[in-house]
């Protein structure tokens, strides 16, 4: 019953009863080499664990302890055992918005500390800064809280910066720690910037990728109206509808329950037929003949009406990715 009731949850909540049951000093220990997307996760986890019995958590450390035995136990560094572990266990860039954080967001400093704070509060810090200078921090930033950040923004300061964070190609890090400074005097802190490599076509395509569709559309019809050529290449990195057939199948069945049969018809009518026999595939197959029936008779629709459809859909996958509902990048990763 216990070993059921334990199946029950999920990799972050496992991780954060594993942290409830070593000790707060090795827990922390643990957080600290840890990015600031996981820690938040398992902070959620561990305010929302409820019910938690000692069988439970016997089962969690039996587990563990197995894992352990299957690893070789010369010479193993613990601590980067658990940090890989349960970086496994959460998966990549699933964490969503969090907004109590937690444990270390204290102690980090300067530009770093920035990825400890609400969206809008750097918003409010950078909003009066050269657009250079809130295009570096934002590549510095997770995509997800970029984009939050930027939707905070004024409007015609937006694509300005997202063209920036395109082309840009790195920073000296005599210019980083610098900008660190700046940041270390308002937040009282300082910390070590290693890396210069930042922004880049990529890094704000994965930040458009995060912003509600309508306010990118705005953004990419202005950078179009500025630079056809560099919106181009943002649009060819973005994640698209037809990129939804690298979604992984269980992915695929939890997006459909979210999305409604007139706005999934009308976005598959423009569809590569390999996507289509994905979505079929996922389907009963009275569903999927029904839908089938439906696009062979339906009448010609606008490309806007289906482009619209088809953002409709993408914000749905894109805020269920956020929630770790489901991996745009396909293959969902394992959880303990």
């Amino acid at each position: 019953m216990a070993e059921a009731d334990s199946m029950k949850l999920d990799g972050p909540q496992r991780a954060a009863l594993f942290f409830l049951t070593i000790g707060q000093d090795r827990a922390a220990e643990v957080l600290k080499h840890m990015s600031p997307k996981e820690v938040q996760q398992i902070g959620a986890a561990m305010a929302e664990l409820r019910n938690i019995t000692m069988p439970m958590v016997e089962d969690v450390l039996g587990k563990f302890v197995d894992d352990i035995r299957n690893q070789t136990a010369l010479g193993i560094n613990s601590e980067e055992y658990i940090r890989n572990l349960l970086t496994q266990a959460l998966g990549a860039d699933k964490a969503s918005s969090v907004c109590d954080r937690i444990l270390l967001g204290r102690n980090s400093k300067g530009l770093e500390q920035l990825k400890w704070m609400d969206p809008r509060a750097v918003a409010d810090l950078i909003r009066l800064e050269h657009p250079q200078v809130i295009a570096i921090i934002l590549s510095l930033l997770d995509s997800d809280q970029a984009a939050e950040t930027l939707s905070h923004l004024p409007e015609k300061l937006r694509p300005d910066v997202i063209m920036r964070i395109a082309t840009l190609t790195g920073v000296q890090p005599a210019a980083l720690r610098e900008l660190d400074d700046i940041m270390e005097k308002q937040l009282s802190g300082n910390t070590n910037v290693k890396s210069s490599t930042l922004g880049g076509i990529e890094t704000a395509a994965n930040i458009l990728n995060f912003i509600e569709s309508n306010v990118e559309a705005s953004i990419m019809d202005q950078i179009s109206d500025i630079d056809p050529d560099l919106s181009q290449k943002i649009q060819d990195k973005m994640f698209v509808f037809d990129d939804l057939i690298d979604v992984d199948d269980r992915g695929i069945q939890t997006l459909l329950r979210e999305v409604s049969t007139d706005s999934l018809l009308l976005a598959l009518r423009g569809a590569d037929d390999a996507l289509k026999e994905k979505i079929f595939s996922n389907m009963s197959r009275r569903a999927a003949e029904m839908l089938r029936d439906d696009l062979e008779a339906a009448p010609p629709a606008r490309l806007s009406e289906v482009e619209a459809a088809q953002k409709e859909i993408l914000a749905i996958a894109r805020r269920m990715a956020e929630a770790g509902e489901l991996s745009l990048g396909g293959g969902g990763d394992e959880l303990i």
